[in-house]
Parts: structure tokens; sequence; C-alpha cells
């Protein structure tokens, strides 16, 4: 049904949590914010991390700035590699890449960052193109990272096209660039969350994933 696979990344392909709260614990501290529960910093992972900062702590867009620079800080150092893969995910880019799709990375994480994480686990050979947030902050929303993903690939049918992500953000960002949507429940995101933004499929598992695709 489809051949243009799209991915997100955290939630997933990979558990990101303790690295994502972990990393964003680090930038609140340089502000004097404690957080004693990381659970707490969950809405930080899959919106853009800007955004997480302005809206849930109410940073200043120059405060905003500062603390996604502190949250890269500590990713750099040991945030990057603080997450582990969801069972599955290695035989399905596997089995997708040999039935002729084209895989594509789209991600909100930075792109530097999300090209060393899927290097490190061996899955680079599976994507023909990887897209994420530029390092100052823009093409930070998921409707501006699939729309350049399809634009850079020459994607002119959007039919041919569908978006995995666990979160409302991959939904809505599928729906305003015009591609169906698989949302996926062993992320982070709930079957409500996922089906009242309006994705197209909702899969359990990575099996579910190959049978939507065909």
């Amino acid at each position: 049904m489809y051949d243009i696979v799209l991915f997100d990344l955290d939630g997933t392909l990979i558990d990101s949590e303790r690295g994502i709260t972990n990393c964003a614990t680090y930038a609140l501290s340089k502000f004097g914010i404690r957080i004693d529960d990381p659970l707490t910093l969950r809405p930080f992972i899959g919106p853009p991390l800007f955004d997480s900062f302005s809206k849930t702590y109410g940073f200043s867009d120059e405060d905003a700035l500062k603390a996604v620079g502190y949250y890269r800080e500590h990713f750099e150092e040991k945030g990057i590699y603080e997450f582990t893969l969801y069972n599955g995910i290695g035989e399905l880019l596997a089995r997708l890449k040999s039935a002729g799709k084209t895989l594509i990375l789209a991600t909100s994480k930075y792109e530097l960052y999300a090209k060393q994480i899927i290097s490190h686990l061996g899955f680079d050979k599976y994507f023909s193109l990887s897209v994420g947030s530029c390092k100052d902050g823009s093409r930070a929303a998921k409707a501006e990272v699939i729309a350049y993903a399809l634009e850079t690939y020459g994607v002119t049918d959007y039919s041919r096209a569908v978006m995995i992500g666990d979160r409302k953000h991959d939904i809505i960002g599928a729906k305003q660039v015009g591609i169906d949507s698989i949302g996926v429940l062993y992320g982070f995101g709930s079957r409500e969350e996922l089906e009242s933004h309006g994705a197209t499929y909702v899969a359990r598992d990575t099996d579910e994933i190959l049978d939507i695709i065909g």
C-alpha cells in the first residue's frame, strides 16, 4: 500500500525517556528548578524542546533558547546513549527494506543527534534519508520535518507515503502535510490521543505495522 515510510525516532524506534528526562532535569536545574519526580517531565518526549520549555514552564523565548542549549550540553555528554530499543524494531526495518520500501527518519530531534543514534544502533543502513530539526531551532515542527523530507527525496505522490509515530505531533504533522499516518501504542501516546487527532491507523506492535503497510 505504501512504499515511502517515514519514522519518528523517540517513542517509535527507541525508548528514550531516561535520556530525555535526565537532560531536561539538568537544563531546568540551571534555572533553579528542582525536579523530584522524572515522570513529570514525560511531556518533553515528542514536542520540540523550545515549545516544552516555553509552554510547560513559561520560559521567555530567550530563556527557552538557553534551556535548549543546556539540554543539548547534557545530551552530548550522556543523554545521547541513554535509551533502549523497542522489541522488533530491527526486524521491522530489515523486512521493510527487503520488501523494497524507502525508509526515511523524520524526527523533531536535532538532526545530528538523530543520525548519531541510528548509526550507533547500526540502523543507518536502512534509511535513505534522515531529517530532523536544525541547531538554530528551525524546522522543529513535525509538519516542517515531514514536508522537508518528502521534498528532499523528491516525493510528489503523497498517497505513497505514510508517517509512523507515537504522539499527536506525528499525526497532526502528517495531516498538515497531507499523508496518512500510523500511530503506535507501545510508545508514549495513548490510543485516545492518536485517534482523537486523526491517525489513519493505530498499531499495537511491529507486526501490525507490517500488516498495515502491506
